[in-house]
């Protein structure tokens, strides 16, 4: 068993730290918010992620996780100090280091025994050389302390399962005594270690976390093409899926991906690249992809109506994905200001993503446009002249296409997450558009159906 301490509560922090706490090590958890501090005691969790509140309070009434806002106490005799800070994204594309910063220097003035830092968060390569440069700068007492990346692959919404069930470790040292405080800290996960140095660790988070966002971005810009060519994504997804070298992961095309990883990660590579003198094309073409793609459900509606004034627009789903109440890069918030603009009166659902999307955009008037929050999708669709899907909560998916038809003054629907079948949507009299999929016309081939015909071919 390890004492760790754990720097930052956010998406990364506070479920590594509830993860070590979980496998046996004692860890605390250290936050400046003192309000925040005092509600995780009480087990309540400051993000929205499965699993996460019932894994804090059973630990902490086990005794195995505590919060502080005193890292002078928790840095002190720590065995193991994980940084799980914030890195967000600077106008240029790059990568703000400045929590990391502070919190190097923190340690460096607190620690009074042997350390191994450990870098969660995700930072430019070469980033771990600099803080540990940066620490024995700053070091008060003759103590050795080496840094380690130790970078994560969470996705939100299933944060907790991906770190105690994760497909690998990846941990970058120069040293075996790093090394092997690593693999004993991760030892009871029972968990594959790919063992790196620090710049390869780094470069692997990524890299990895760039190629799933070409990959998105790549089935965008083919349904896009399947659009003005007669062929279905769906179709062509399922065809692609059975090919083991591509998988089928990924696959679905939408109006783009968000989130606080890939349109972070994908800006902060591209900018590495240019401070080098390279350009990688491939990540340059991802990003251009994903801008152009969010808006696109926006521009078919342009086409198809005259004006959003006056209508009433339900907006289904807010956040950047389901299982989240995370809004960063959200495809909502790139719309819905097209749609005050245009005048539209907005009523939107979200199960969880409210709260925040009010704190941008209050309920009422924004402009010529409107906005109401309600609880429900029936008081979102009713009397509604048109609906936008922006995210594909469990909720949603439960809406048939007769509710549509029923509940709204003129069903035309705008699918940015492909939810529903369109010979189902056509023959309940829904007017439906989604992303890069055949019309109900297109899809009669000599009187097949190209559904059944796809079938009598398998």
């Amino acid at each position: 068993m390890y004492k760790i301490a754990v720097a930052g509560t956010g998406y990364v922090g506070l479920v590594a730290g509830v993860s070590f706490a979980e496998m046996g090590h004692q860890v605390t958890c250290v936050d400046i918010d003192e309000v925040k501090v005092e509600s995780m005691k009480q087990g309540k969790s400051p993000i929205y992620e499965k699993d996460l509140e019932g894994l804090m309070q059973k630990n902490y009434a086990l005794g195995h996780i505590d919060y502080t806002t005193n890292y002078l106490e928790a840095y002190r005799d720590a065995d193991a100090i994980f940084i799980g800070v914030g890195t967000p994204e600077q106008q240029d594309g790059s990568a703000n280091l400045s929590y990391i910063a502070t919190v190097a220097r923190q340690i460096a003035e607190s620690v009074e025994k042997d350390c191994l830092v450990v870098v969660k968060s995700t930072v430019p390569v070469g980033t771990n050389d600099k803080v540990e440069q940066f620490i024995q700068d700053f070091l008060i007492n003759d103590v050795r302390v080496e840094v380690a990346s130790n970078p994560e692959f969470l996705a939100q919404g299933s944060a907790v399962h991906d770190t105690l069930y994760a497909e690998r470790v990846i941990i970058g040292t120069e040293s075996k005594w790093a090394e092997n405080i690593l693999m004993e800290i991760y030892e009871p996960f029972n968990l594959p270690v790919v063992s790196v140095n620090r710049r390869s660790a780094e470069m692997i988070k990524y890299a990895s976390n760039d190629f799933l966002a070409l990959k998105i971005s790549y089935m965008n810009d083919i349904a896009n093409l399947c659009e003005l060519v007669g062929a279905d994504i769906q179709d062509v997804a399922r065809g692609m899926s059975f090919d083991e070298r591509i998988g089928s992961k990924f696959l679905n095309a939408g109006i783009g991906y968000g989130g606080s990883c890939f349109p972070k990660d994908t800006k902060a590579l591209d900018y590495i690249a240019q401070q080098n003198g390279y350009e990688l094309k491939t990540v340059r073409a991802a990003i251009d992809v994903n801008k152009n793609q969010k808006s696109m459900l926006y521009k078919k509606a342009r086409k198809r109506l005259i004006t959003f004034e006056g209508l009433k627009v339900a907006v289904l789903g807010l956040t950047f994905k389901p299982g989240t109440d995370d809004l960063r890069e959200a495809a909502s918030l790139e719309n819905v200001p097209l749609l005050l603009d245009q005048g539209a009166d907005i009523y939107a659902f979200d199960p969880v993503g409210k709260d925040n999307f009010s704190k941008v955009y209050p309920e009422g008037h924004h402009g010529k446009g409107y906005v109401t929050y309600v609880d429900s999708i029936e008081d979102a669709l009713k009397d509604a002249n048109v609906c936008f899907i922006f995210t594909e909560w469990g909720e949603v998916r439960a809406i048939t296409p007769e509710d549509y038809s029923n509940l709204m003054r003129t069903p035309l629907v705008f699918d940015g997450r492909n939810i529903y079948s369109v010979e189902k949507m056509t023959s309940a009299n829904v007017e439906y558009h989604s992303i890069g999929r055949r019309t109900a016309e297109r899809n009669n081939l000599g009187g097949v159906k190209f559904d059944e015909l796809q079938t009598s071919r398998s």
